[in-house]
Formats: structure tokens, C-alpha cells, sequence
């Protein structure tokens, strides 16, 4: 099933695309149709209280960056004010001459998570969806990343959540700007794979239903600039895609966060 939320004629919900019709979407059965994918615009399919994000997480960027091989996790935390959808702009502050994108694979949780075990993670875990984990390079000198990865619209989510994938280890992320290829990796190249760090998060954090785990980006993270498209792909799931504009261009994008939660209910296995 691909869960999405979206936006029709002034009101928003949840819903289950079924070919290029969108569905209400009632627990887990089909309700009304509510129109065509072309019809509606689509949000960030769900609205985390949490994102975790795993940072240095493929063999390749490691490689690529000189680091040291990791012997666990490294974790940091994106602000939920960050959240938004397909086709939304990102919008870079006047400040930042270097911003840049991160495709990445996203697990929405399903589930109340804690102390999960690595074997038992898919019970936790709705779905999967692309991430773009963008980053105001220029902000890291802070010497803590809150400010470099959460300003309003630095993580894109979409087009769906696909519920359906039986191996997160066997994609391959593709990211494209301005049409160029600039990732292109297998999710197998993680360090430490979806369990693992489901697992690992889990023993100090809480995840809630529709809560965010971003898994860590490939090789070959760089900047992105205004008027640039930035598409990150994943097999099996789809294209999340974005523009880069200024923000003095625009106050908030289009394909964001709703204004009212539409809550955990579909979020619930």
C-alpha cells in the first residue's frame, strides 16, 4: 500500500493511492475516492514528533570523506519544523552560500518503539519513503548541527510511504540535480542496515507512530543553489522532488505540514 497525505479543494487527509487514484484513507480499509494523483497535492506523508538521523552511515561516503570506520551509530536529531512535502520548495536562507542535499532512505515507525530488537524491527516499522536531509553547510561551524539541519523546510519527505518493501537492504538511491546524477548507491552499502539502527536508537529513544528514522546518505553529497531541481529517487518506492528557491522568495511552501495534525491513527499496524 502507498499511504499518502494530501491536499484537495482547502482540505487535507490521508489517504491510500491506488494506481493515480487517491483514496480516503479508514484504518486500513479503502474509503471514498477523493481524485486523481494529478488532482491533489501531496504533503510529507506523515508528521514525525521525532527524527533521528543516522550520519556516516554508508561505506562509500566514508570512503569518499577520509573518516574512520564507525563502531557505532552516530546520531543527531532534525527539527520537526523542517518536515515538508513533494514538490514544496526548499528554500535557502539569504545567509547560507552552501547548502546541500543528502538523498537518503526514510523508515516511518508504525508502532510505539523501545527496545527494539535488530530481528524483530519490520513488526516496528509502516513503511519507507525518500528523505532529502538538507544541510546549510556554511551553519555547521556552530559546533552542534541543530541550526545547519533544521531550518523550516530542510527535510523533504515523499511522494508516499510505501508499505511494501520486504528488504530495505536490496534499493538503490539515486539523487539528480538540475537532471544531473549525483548519488547513485545500493541502501546495501550501510554501515549499519535498518535493524541495526532501529535497534540501536531505540534503547534510549522512544519512536512513536509516524516518527522518522533517516538512514544516512551516500557518496557524493554537495551543493545544490536556487533555481535547482533536486529529485531523490529510491527503487521500489518512487521520486521525492523539490526545488531550491531563496527564502525571501517565498514565506512557505506549497506540499508542506498541514495546519492540523491529521494524528497517528493511520500510522497504527
Amino acid at each position: 500500500m502507498r499511504i499518502v497525505r494530501y491536499s484537495l479543494d482547502g482540505r487535507t487527509g490521508c489517504g491510500a493511492l491506488v494506481g493515480d487514484v487517491v483514496h480516503d484513507l479508514l484504518d486500513v480499509e479503502l474509503g471514498a475516492v477523493v481524485g486523481r494523483l494529478s488532482e491533489v497535492t501531496l504533503l510529507a506523508p506523515c508528521e514525525p514528533r521525532t527524527i533521528v538521523c543516522a550520519g556516516s552511515n554508508y561505506a562509500g561516503q566514508i570512503i569518499e570523506k577520509g573518516r574512520p570506520w564507525p563502531q557505532q551509530p552516530s546520531l543527531f536529531l532534525k527539527s520537526p519544523n523542517a518536515i515538508t512535502g513533494m514538490d514544496a520548495s526548499i528554500l535557502r536562507p539569504a545567509e547560507v552560500e552552501r547548502l546541500e542535499y543528502e538523498g537518503e532512505l526514510a523508515v516511518v515507525i508504525g508502532r510505539t518503539a523501545q527496545n527494539v530488537s535488530a530481528d524483530r524491527a519490520s513488526d516496528f516499522i509502516l513503511g519507507y519513503t525518500c528523505a532529502n536531509d538538507v544541510t546549510a553547510d556554511d551553519w555547521r561551524a556552530d559546533g552542534q548541527w541543530a541550526r545547519a539541519k533544521s531550518a523550516d523546510t530542510f527535510c523533504p519527505l515523499g511522494p508516499w510511504i510505501e508499505t511494501e518493501i520486504p528488504d530495505p537492504s536490496a534499493l538503490h538511491i539515486t539523487t539528480r540535480v538540475a537532471g544531473e546524477i549525483v548519488q547513485s548507491a545500493p541502501t546495501s552499502d550501510m554501515v549499519f542496515g535498518v535493524g541495526d539502527l532501529l535497534s540501536y536508537v531505540t534503547r534510549w529513544i522512544t519512536l512513536l507512530p509516524g516518527d522518522v528514522l533517516l538512514t544516512g546518505s551516500p557518496a557524493g553529497v554537495g551543493p545544490m543553489a536556487p533555481g535547482d531541481t533536486v529529485e531523490v529517487e529510491i527503487s521500489g518506492i518512487g521520486t521525492l522532488r523539490n526545488k531550491v528557491t531563496d527564502r525571501s522568495d517565498r514565506a512557505r511552501p506549497v506540499g508542506g505540514r498541514a495546519s492540523a495534525r491529521t494524528g497517528a491513527r493511520p500510522y497504527r499496524r
